[in-house]
């Protein structure tokens, strides 16, 4: 088995899932609540930690919190050590050879759960083109939302707000940002009541905000660059000028947006995804939620195991997922069970995170405990 130092007394093995904390980061908006309750607190608390962050590379980008060091960064459960640390002592067998050579070490994906106790402020993400000429960043922030569920807020259902209704101009839009005037540029955006299941893409350009209510899970290109359009988010906490222009200036944000407007139904169409089967067997099933046919940066499926004992009878071992040498992120939605790498056997408990390295075989999943097991897995650039 090959074992990698990665500090003092601590080895971490490229053949085998990667055990991590759960990062939380701080953010402008209020929520956390549902995530809470999600890990297993009886009464959870809405504040400014509203995301768990997931097989995280990434730092949070926060002005005025600087002095918080690894924001968002995930560890190794247990330890004060980067999943970054881990990665950098041995490349090529945590990400692959050939992942090094395209992208060097980084995962080139980042992936969050998100509840939101309020709408999030009207916001907009550059795109690759963007990103390079104003960030110097060879990644945007695509990202994709997949809803888990939500809460009714001062009686409003979970709603997403994404893409500019037909016929809104630059200059319309940098005056209602002047004037300050929110209700009209909600009134520019197109506004959606999504459920459980509802996966939706968010490409770098297209303005949007999540509504009050949301839990989800977000999958999107590893950066922390946001463009906010509100001086106030909804809650009353005042955005700081670097919050809303990320160092930019007022002027140059708004060359992030991209004005091509779509209908509702155009909107609807090319934005909202559906899921599609890749593995359908008794026992259990992979649904691919986003793919490299909806975006070449980033893929997620959806794997659900059966109950033992239920329907059919299940082989001892489990859906088989065999090896593909890619890097992977998995992370816990429901149930328990047993992940199986050749001999070694781990347990899978709700809410916890694993980074799968690209060394590892194929791996056997069963579920324990008379529970459905759901997982997500997700991957980088294609």
């Amino acid at each position: 088995m090959d074992q990698t130092q990665v500090s003092s007394g601590l080895q971490v093995s490229s053949r085998l899932p990667v055990r991590l904390d759960h990062a939380r980061a701080w953010r402008t908006y209020l929520g956390g609540k549902m995530l809470d309750e999600f890990h297993g607190c009886a009464v959870g608390t809405d504040g400014h930690f509203p995301e768990e962050w997931i097989v995280s590379l990434v730092a949070a980008r926060n002005p005025g919190r600087e002095s918080v060091k690894e924001e968002g960064m995930s560890h190794v459960q247990g330890t004060d050590i980067t999943l970054r640390s881990v990665i950098q002592s041995d490349p090529s067998s945590f990400l692959g050879t050939d992942h090094v050579k395209r992208l060097g070490t980084t995962m080139g994906v980042l992936v969050k759960l998100i509840d939101s106790a309020e709408r999030l402020a009207v916001q907009v993400h550059p795109d690759r083109d963007k990103a390079r000429e104003l960030f110097g960043s060879e990644y945007g922030k695509t990202e994709c939302w997949h809803i888990l569920g939500g809460r009714t807020v001062n009686g409003e259902k979970p709603c997403v707000y994404m893409g500019f209704k037909e016929g809104v101009t630059r200059q319309q839009w940098m005056g209602l940002f002047d004037r300050q005037d929110i209700d009209g540029m909600l009134q520019c955006l197109h506004r959606f009541e999504v459920e459980p299941g509802d996966t939706v893409l968010i490409e770098g350009g297209v303005p949007h905000a999540i509504g009050a209510g949301c839990f989800l899970t977000e999958i999107q290109e590893p950066t922390d660059y946001t463009i906010r359009v509100e001086r106030v988010t909804p809650s009353g906490y005042s955005v700081e000028d670097a919050m809303c222009h990320q160092g930019l200036g007022f002027e140059r944000m708004f060359d992030c947006f991209h004005y091509e407007g779509l209908s509702r139904k155009e909107t609807k169409k090319r934005w909202f995804l559906k899921r599609r089967k890749k593995i359908d067997c008794r026992e259990g099933r992979v649904d691919t939620l986003v793919g490299y046919e909806d975006t070449p940066f980033f893929s997620m499926d959806c794997l659900t195991i059966p109950p033992q004992g239920e329907g059919l009878p299940l082989r001892e071992d489990g859906l088989r997922i065999p090896k593909n040498g890619d890097c992977s992120g998995l992370y816990v939605l429901e149930g328990k069970g047993v992940i199986r790498i050749g001999e070694d056997v781990l347990t899978l408990d709700k809410g916890e995170q694993f980074f799968l390295p690209a060394a590892m075989d194929g791996f056997t999943l069963s579920g324990t405990g008379g529970e459905t097991l759901k997982l997500i897995r997700f991957f980088g650039p294609g």
